[in-house]
């Protein structure tokens, strides 16, 4: 019984001196006996070779602080085709994105009702002639009869009046022919110039009603985007200036120049509309969200050449020459300035920056 006891113990002595073993290695394949290099400062082999002439000295600059506010590209021209008159709409003939030329007929109203009353103002018209005519026989009779000293002054007063009563109301039912007529011109609605069909607002079948769009008509060429600036920031614009807009479609940035500042305050948003004529743009429409980029306020900022900056996947390091050494240091970076970029974390005022020149070596 004690030689089985003895063995027992030997074997657990050799199972855990074999973990012990086991773990001691771990540790040295995990680098637990290995001095560690504090992170983000790497000094590199070649370091003490390092020349003055590749660095830059870290330092505080005052720089723009460029924003940028959304806006829409519209048309310079746009027109709201609407009816002057009440009447059901009986046809239209566009849809959106149509092309028309001047004259082309947008919509037709029905007509019916104007056509009846331009016959009944042709027959008012067609009485009170009659009546004139003969008002204008009795005048002549009476003159004659007057002048022989058949008539008296009073007999030959009223029937001047009567003719002259008469001949008004010719005029009058000239004037309701006329304007019925007129009515019945704008049963038809006709475009105003040439353009193209951004909305079609209304279906056959719908009431017209002044005033009320039926569809809406622009001219693509003079194009402008429309942006709401803060009025904090419209003081440094100016009719006539030269900007950069940015139009997300295209994927490009545009040179422009300002063309109107509305002198108006929006007391809600605190904004005034700028807008900006565009120059022509191949695939550039009405429509279009696009940026005004301009500088607004400064701020003091550290800058180093953007070839200073390496990417390693998501990282931004910079070396920095220090003691004679390189050292590697992450850094976070802003906007670029030119060949400049804003570092906004990583590096202090007064510290040394290899540029890309001596990186390369």
């Amino acid at each position: 019984m004690p030689q089985i006891k003895h063995k027992n113990i030997k074997r657990i002595a050799t199972i855990s001196a074999a973990v012990l073993i086991l773990i001691l290695l771990l540790v040295y394949m995990q680098g637990g006996f290995v001095s560690k290099v504090r992170p983000g400062l790497s000094p590199q082999a070649n370091d003490s070779l390092t020349p003055i002439s590749n660095t830059i000295i870290v330092k505080k600059k005052r720089v723009d602080n460029i924003l940028a506010w959304p806006g829409t590209v519209k048309s310079r021209t746009v027109a709201n085709i609407a009816p002057k008159i009440t009447a059901r709409i009986i046809e239209i003939t566009v849809n959106g994105g149509d092309a028309v030329k001047k004259g082309d007929l947008i919509a037709r109203l029905d007509e019916r009702d104007i056509k009846a009353q331009e016959q009944a103002a042709i027959a008012k018209l067609a009485g009170a002639t009659a009546q004139a005519d003969r008002a204008k026989a009795d005048a002549q009779r009476m003159r004659i009869l007057y002048g022989r000293e058949a008539a008296t002054r009073e007999s030959f007063d009223a029937v001047i009046a009567q003719e002259k009563e008469a001949q008004a109301g010719v005029n009058q039912a000239t004037s309701a022919v006329s304007e019925v007529k007129t009515h019945l011109t704008n049963t038809q609605l006709l475009a105003p110039f040439d353009g193209v069909v951004v909305k079609r607002l209304k279906q056959p079948g719908d009431m017209g009603l002044p005033g009320v769009p039926v569809v809406v008509l622009q001219i693509p060429q003079g194009l402008r985007l429309e942006v709401d600036v803060p009025n904090t920031c419209t003081g440094r614009f100016i009719v006539g200036m030269d900007v950069s807009v940015r139009i997300d479609a295209l994927d490009r940035t545009i040179d422009a120049q300002i063309d109107e500042i509305s002198p108006e305050i929006d007391p809600q948003t605190h904004t005034q509309l700028i807008k900006i004529a565009l120059p022509e743009v191949n695939d550039l429409k009405p429509g279009h969200f696009g940026w005004l980029e301009q500088a607004c306020g400064q701020h003091e900022a550290l800058l180093i050449p953007v070839s200073a900056v390496q990417h390693i996947g998501q990282l931004e390091i910079v070396k920095v020459f220090s003691e004679g050494r390189q050292i590697v240091r992450h850094v976070r970076t802003a906007k670029t300035f030119g060949d400049q970029i804003e570092v906004i974390s990583g590096l202090r005022v007064g510290e040394t920056v290899i540029t890309h020149s001596q990186q390369a070596q």
